[in-house]
């Protein structure tokens, strides 16, 4: 699948997103975020696409938005641009498979918060991650404002989106920011190999258990535990539960 703003790959159980526009370094328009919703929800209805992995071709993973595609909207435009963005915000943050970032090169503003949005992030050795908003007058979307503090803590939060500072994937991996730092030329061979890793494991249990991972912080704690009694009975009862019990058995005899 090609379109105008990325390409659709399936590697194994993986289904890859590279976005696509090389030559102004993945900078994010409209329709790069329409191009990307149609991506993931073809890899959503795909039985044998069990992980995502999103990642940038060239350069960079994304620069964030299109200044110049940007420049000349009106107020009205631009309130649209950005509920729409944040619509598809969601829907990664609450995408039901597994997501992956794989991150190359420049990550920053709306590409360093749609890497936020993934549930695991890797990071190549010269990958440069920030959010610049605050140098060009403008602020931060995605759910970065919460996701980043989630995985920094608040006060690093604070430092990185005050002084727009870059850091690099080492500095990234140090404070949280990305699960693992790699090398530039294994970057996609270990998304890869993270991927399939994932995908032996129960595709309805990694879909609750991300289900209530996000409700995390939106109940109490007592509501998230009776929502854990009732992922668990949806699991018990399943074919895939009684062939790895039996499994299970058969290894210890």
């Amino acid at each position: 699948m090609d379109e105008a703003c990325i390409v659709y790959e399936q590697k194994g159980s993986a289904a890859v997103i590279a976005l696509n526009r090389p030559d102004v370094l993945n900078a994010m328009n409209k329709q790069l975020w329409l191009d990307l919703r149609a991506a993931l929800q073809r890899a959503r209805s795909d039985d044998a696409i069990k992980v995502v992995i999103i990642t940038g071709n060239g350069r960079a993973f994304s620069t964030g938005a299109d200044l110049k595609d940007s420049k000349g909207r009106s107020p009205g435009a631009y309130r649209d641009y950005l509920e729409l963005l944040q619509e598809i915000s969601r829907e990664i943050i609450r995408y039901p498979k597994p997501t992956i970032a794989a991150i190359n090169g420049y990550a920053l503003g709306s590409g360093y918060e749609l890497a936020l949005a993934c549930d695991i992030r890797l990071a190549a050795e010269n990958a440069k991650m920030g959010s610049p908003e605050a140098r060009v007058s403008s602020s931060v979307t995605g759910g970065a404002l919460r996701l980043l503090q989630d995985l920094v803590g608040p006060g690093k939060a604070r430092e990185l989106l005050l002084t727009c500072e870059y850091i690099d994937g080492h500095e990234a991996q140090r404070i949280n920011l990305v699960n693992r730092v790699v090398a530039d030329d294994c970057l996609m061979t270990e998304a890869l190999r993270l991927a399939e890793k994932i995908a032996v494991n129960s595709q309805l249990s990694m879909r609750l258990i991300k289900k209530g991972l996000a409700m995390a912080h939106e109940v109490s704690l007592e509501a998230l535990m009776d929502y854990e009694i009732e992922a668990c009975l949806a699991t018990v009862a399943t074919v895939d539960r009684k062939t790895q019990l039996e499994q299970f058995q058969q290894r210890k005899k």
